[in-house]
């Protein structure tokens, strides 16, 4: 249970470590059901009849889903007062969607039919993906935050390396990588989308078990219960919140949208790059456009693992030096790797810049948490935690409009290209890091965990 101290300030109850680690368990299967859509969704995209130039729109459901789901779940939650806690509904409620859907997946007949689904699972994952940024802000005292944020950032790698690395395991243990007899896509996808279905559900009960939200004092409660939910109220919140946001937060901005969109054309065109600067060919039907997806796939085994790895690695550098300067240092690297892939055409060189991709994966995973957690009023933890994922999906959604506008006559319909692009925008995004003046003091005076 929560105390007051002297100044009326609410204490919680310090968590170890492991305890920590418990509750990002849900966190784990959540990242694995996104690791799936990164590395299947154009592979499964192309063998369904899907076009190059407009990819980018095939993948609309993310940005538009975490638009408008995010932050509207983060005000509700805010206000929501149930038995099983304020945050608690929305992760199981959003699991059970992505279980549903990730089943469905990978037996899609029509490329409508999967760009319908990933309407659907991206809407589960949004659901469940803003509460539990709050549960973590919710539960922590803020000098515990920063492990907490990167623990998170670490369970992205994990879950995400296995995710990339199970096609090609199944394929290690005899199963196919031939297409199917239903439809286009080989049965090692489907299984890994099953396993990614029965995790989603299975970890987030984990957590919400073992470590529940605490309970809300009555002081919580009675300003909950004075400003009812409702439809109007929610949308006054999520209003009041942007025009009251942080100066950090706002900083945070212009390097959320060079990293972001840059991430995005990286997940997109990544395995039509492998494809075309190591095996010479983007087209779905030839035989080695299988093995430059599972290629791919494999460097984003490495790179995810690199990225767990890293972020535990982040946890003790951010106290030091803050988590402003470390970013900054993440995302350079991840610029430099992505222009050098575009460059490389041996097979086993190639996963050598995966070391820096995977680096800057784990600080934006954890470092911008860190930085924004530190910057917005406890209260409102679950409302700005959804209006920031808006600073990730907007430049998805940019991305979705202007790459099939620019693909062909400034990128000469190539994935090596777009590659390249990706790369000097991270650099970009590295440089608006550094211009970040707000709210970086705290981030070096926070006591140990």
């Amino acid at each position: 249970m929560k105390k007051g101290n002297l100044m009326g300030e609410s204490i919680k109850p310090r968590l170890s470590l492991w305890r920590i680690i418990e509750m990002n368990i849900g966190f784990f299967g959540l990242q694995f059901s996104f690791g799936l859509q990164q590395a299947n969704m154009t592979p499964i995209y192309r063998f369904l009849g899907a076009d190059e130039a407009t990819m980018p729109l095939l993948w609309l459901a993310g940005p538009v889903t975490g638009l408008l789901v995010q932050p509207v779940i983060g005000a509700i939650s805010d206000r929501t007062i149930s038995r099983f806690g304020r945050r608690t509904p929305y992760f199981l409620i959003g699991a059970i969607i992505c279980t549903i859907c990730l089943f469905l997946m990978p037996y899609s007949p029509a490329l409508w039919v999967a760009a319908s689904l990933l309407w659907l699972l991206d809407a589960g994952n949004n659901i469940t993906m803003e509460p539990y940024r709050a549960y973590v802000a919710d539960r922590l005292e803020q000098d515990q935050q920063p492990v907490g944020f990167l623990t998170q950032s670490a369970f992205t790698g994990l879950a995400q390396c296995l995710s990339y690395a199970a096609p090609s395991i199944l394929v290690a243990f005899g199963f196919s990588k031939i297409e199917s007899a239903e439809n286009a896509i080989p049965d090692i996808v489907k299984i890994a989308f099953v396993i990614g279905a029965i995790l989603s559900i299975s970890t987030i009960v984990w957590s919400v078990l073992r470590v529940p939200e605490l309970p809300l004092t009555e002081e919580e409660r009675a300003k909950i219960m004075a400003k009812p939910l409702s439809t109007t109220g929610v949308f006054t919140d999520i209003f009041e919140a942007i025009r009251d946001m942080p100066v950090a937060m706002k900083q945070l901005a212009l390097a959320m949208l060079c990293q972001w969109y840059a991430m995005f054309v990286y997940w997109q065109y990544i395995s039509l790059s492998v494809s075309q600067s190591v095996f010479g060919t983007t087209e779905a039907s030839s035989p080695s456009y299988i093995d430059a997806t599972l290629l791919s796939q494999q460097m984003g085994v490495l790179y995810n693992a690199v990225a767990f790895i890293g972020a535990l690695m982040l946890i003790p550098l951010v106290r030091r030096f803050g988590a402003k300067y470390m970013h900054a240092i993440c995302l350079t690297a991840s610029g430099v790797a992505m222009l050098s892939i575009a460059n490389i055409s041996d097979p086993w060189l190639i996963f050598l810049p995966m070391v820096g991709i995977g680096l800057g994966w784990a600080g934006m995973m954890g470092n911008t948490y860190v930085m924004l957690a530190k910057s917005i009023p406890p209260e409102r933890n679950g409302i700005y935690m959804g209006i920031f994922n808006m600073f990730i999906v907007i430049p998805m959604f940019i991305e979705t409009l202007t790459m099939p506008l620019i693909y062909r006559p400034l990128l000469g319909g190539s994935p090596t290209n777009a590659l390249m692009l990706a790369g000097i925008l991270m650099l970009l995004g590295a440089l608006a890091t550094m211009r970040i003046t707000q709210g970086q003091g705290q981030e070096r005076t926070a006591a140990p965990a």
